[in-house]
């Protein structure tokens, strides 16, 4: 009967290291330690709740959610948890109820002295102490169980039982600590890796993005210096007719470096009101001279009149981006149609292409940076739409099959007529 009290002790103080690596998964290990604090008040409680009584003593594990307290939640909770126990024991009661209170006092005194310097130790090092630690408590349980018995002039020397209870407590409560600081270890090194590994997802991105940089920006640059070249050896007044190219290439870096600020953060300088379905027809009537090129058709179907506030010039480059790329990715003879209806408080554009489409894999990872289907693509672009059409609150979604075609599908919040009239 002991084992199996003992056992279910276990199954209560190893609960709350599994609820809290899961309730915080996304968290570091200290970030919300006063829930686990919470957790081993609690454990030390539930212990107490249900002990084994024999010899006049209630045998329970109540003393591992204290240890726990101390050494891995700091001196507060470490005591929160100390007047929990002692709380409960005091519900209890009995004839040795102060022999219990002078218990827990005792036990609490190892792990409230090296609670100081616990984490001055490795991982297997604080494992070790822990479990060092448990035996503590478990002498101090049977100095108290025999001082009891001899004050209460009870006969022990020949009771084989006594010791075999003795025994399974011993190996129990040792085996039930040190698993449990086992598990506490590992709950942190997860959070540890975790944040490890975020940390070199992202320095590699701007390892990426360094190297993306310099790439897009050195072409252009490049042109320009063999131009300015040409002009310093040139003798007439014919280098002139080189300006307009060096220009257009420094005008072509500039782009490149707007796209990675924008791609960092959407700049919307000049919020206005503006008519979608204008903007949109315009945005059509932009691109037009592209599909034709293609020889692909592009078409609208612009059905609804809704109002938007944002930054026109942001929201068209978002549009042209997420066109030129249906267009690109369309066949000869192909089409590109445009749809544009409300549905309730919402406006939705849909952007459809019976193009050559994508594999599952290729779209789960669409939108990612530097991520693109193209050959000399970079991806920015369509990652650029995306930031923008979150940060006027809306939604962007890609379905699309192989062979088959592409839809983007654009949700927007829309304004109604009174709302301006408000503002």
């Amino acid at each position: 009967m002991l084992i199996e009290k003992l056992l279910l002790h276990v199954l209560i103080i190893l609960s709350p290291i599994l609820i809290y690596s899961i309730i915080y998964e996304n968290h570091s290990y200290k970030d919300k330690i006063h829930l686990f604090g919470i957790f081993q008040a609690v454990a030390g409680f539930f212990c107490m709740a249900f002990p084994y009584p024999a010899y006049g003593l209630f045998w329970d594990l109540r003393y591992i959610p204290l240890t726990l307290a101390f050494l891995y939640c700091g001196y507060r909770w470490g005591i929160i948890t100390f007047f929990a126990i002692l709380l409960a024991r005091l519900i209890l009661g009995g004839d040795a109820v102060i022999f219990g209170m002078i218990s827990i006092t005792l036990s609490s005194l190892g792990s409230f002295v090296l609670a100081k310097w616990f984490w001055k130790f490795n991982p297997k090092q604080r494992i070790i102490l822990t479990a060092l630690i448990g035996f503590w408590p478990a002498l101090v349980q049977l100095g108290i169980l025999f001082s009891y018995l001899y004050f209460s002039h009870i006969s022990f020397k020949n009771d084989f039982r006594l010791y075999g209870l003795v025994l399974i407590f011993i190996v129990i409560e040792v085996i039930a600590i040190t698993l449990a600081a086992k598990l506490n270890e590992t709950l942190i090194e997860k959070k540890i890796l975790h944040r490890e590994i975020q940390r070199a997802e992202k320095l590699n991105t701007l390892s990426e993005m360094a190297a993306s940089i310099a790439h897009e920006v050195r072409n252009p640059l490049t042109v320009v210096k063999g131009f300015l070249q040409l002009m310093q050896e040139s003798k007439n007044n014919q280098s002139m007719e080189y300006l307009p190219l060096v220009l257009s290439e420094l005008g072509r870096a500039e782009g490149i470096i707007n796209d990675y600020l924008n791609f960092a953060k959407p700049q919307f300088d000049k919020v206005e009101i503006i008519n979608l379905k204008q903007c949109v027809s315009d945005v059509i009537t932009l691109l037009e001279p592209l599909a034709l090129k293609q020889n692909v058709k592009l078409k609208g179907d612009l059905v609804a009149e809704s109002l938007i506030s944002t930054d026109k010039n942001q929201f068209k480059q978002a549009l042209i981006n997420l066109i030129k790329n249906a267009i690109e990715a369309t066949n000869s003879g192909g089409y590109v149609h445009l749809k544009l209806f409300e549905v309730k408080e919402k406006t939705i554009i849909t952007i459809r292409d019976n193009g050559k489409g994508m594999t599952k894999e290729q779209l789960s990872r669409i939108g990612t940076l530097f991520y693109s289907t193209k050959e000399k693509g970079t991806g920015v672009g369509t990652t650029i739409s995306v930031r923008i059409i979150e940060a006027m609150n809306g939604t962007i979604s890609f379905e699309s099959n192989l062979d088959e075609g592409t839809k983007v599908t654009i949700t927007l919040p829309k304004i109604e007529l009174y709302e301006v009239s408000a503002n």
